[in-house]
């Protein structure tokens, strides 16, 4: 009897799939000690990320049941 893949929690909470299946993310960086932080960098920080695509299928295998 074979086990079934559980979804990877911490991917789970970190990223998630945009409709056309590319994985998004937020940036590292953003939740605290801003103050030093350039406003130009901070205003860039704003945006969520796309994943590099080599990374998305391995990513896909990780959410499991969420990546559909």
């Amino acid at each position: 009897m074979s086990a079934k893949m559980k979804t990877h929690k911490g991917v789970k909470k970190r990223i998630r799939l945009s409709a056309n299946g590319k994985a998004k993310h937020r940036p590292c960086g953003t939740s605290h000690r801003n103050v030093r932080v350039s406003a130009k960098r901070k205003r860039k920080l704003r945006r969520t990320g796309v994943v590099a695509e080599c990374m998305t299928p391995k990513i896909r295998r990780a959410l499991g049941k969420y990546s559909l």
